[in-house]
C-alpha cells in the first residue's frame, strides 16, 4: 500500500492500543502507536478498529480513516512485576520525595547508603528531592531522623499501573475516555 502521507506528521493521530480485554496495555506511559503502526498492524490482521478519527489516509487504489483505538486479537499477559528503574521509583511513589513531599528536584535515595552496603533495589530505593537526599548523605534513615513517609517495596504492573492513572496525559482524544478510567478525584 503506497500511503498518501503528505498531510499527517507521524506524532499526528496516535492509537489508544487496547488488549484483547479492552484495557490498556499501560497506563503510564499510555499505550500509544503511531498512526502509521496502527494500520500497519490492521493489515497484518493483529488488531481490531475500535474507533476511527475522522482523518483519512489514501493511496491510488485504497481509503480508510486512521484508527484512534485498536485492540490486539491476541491476548498479552502482562508482566506481574515491572522492572527496576528510576521512573518506576518514581512512580511507585508518586513523583514524591519520600520524607518532605516536594515533587521537584527529584532523585532516588539508599534507605541503607551504598556506601555501607546498600543494595539498589525495590526494597532499598525510594524517591528523594536532591536537598533530602543531600540531607540525608550517607547516613541510615534513623541517624539523620528521616524515615520515609512508605517503607520501599516491589511493585506489581498493577500497582504501577493504578498510580499511573493519577497522573492523565495532557492529551486525551474524547474517542479513548470509555477505555482509560483515571483516578481523577485523588490527588497525586
Amino acid at each position: 500500500m503506497s500511503t498518501a502521507y503528505t498531510t499527517t506528521s507521524p506524532g499526528a493521530f496516535p492509537a489508544l492500543v487496547l488488549n484483547a480485554d479492552y484495557q490498556p496495555l499501560s497506563y503510564y506511559p499510555l499505550s500509544l502507536w503511531s498512526w502509521q503502526d496502527a494500520v500497519k498492524a490492521v493489515f497484518l490482521d493483529r488488531v481490531n478498529i475500535v474507533s476511527e478519527y475522522d482523518h483519512r489516509v489514501h493511496s491510488p487504489s485504497f481509503e480508510m480513516k486512521l484508527p484512534s483505538v485498536v485492540s490486539l486479537k491476541t491476548y498479552v499477559r502482562p508482566a506481574l512485576y515491572p522492572a527496576f528503574t528510576r521512573f518506576n521509583v518514581f512512580l511507585r511513589d508518586r513523583f514524591s520525595c519520600q520524607y518532605c513531599g516536594s515533587r521537584s528536584d527529584l532523585t532516588f535515595d539508599h534507605l541503607i547508603p551504598r556506601s555501607r552496603g546498600g543494595q539498589t533495589r525495590w526494597d532499598n530505593v525510594v524517591t528523594a528531592c536532591a536537598p533530602c537526599n543531600l540531607k540525608k548523605g550517607g547516613k541510615m534513615p534513623q541517624e539523620a531522623g528521616m524515615m520515609p513517609a512508605q517503607p520501599p517495596y516491589r511493585p506489581t504492573v498493577h500497582q504501577l499501573h493504578k498510580n499511573g492513572r493519577l497522573f492523565p496525559p495532557n492529551y486525551l482524544h474524547d474517542s479513548w475516555l470509555d477505555y482509560l478510567y483515571w483516578d481523577t478525584e485523588l490527588e497525586p
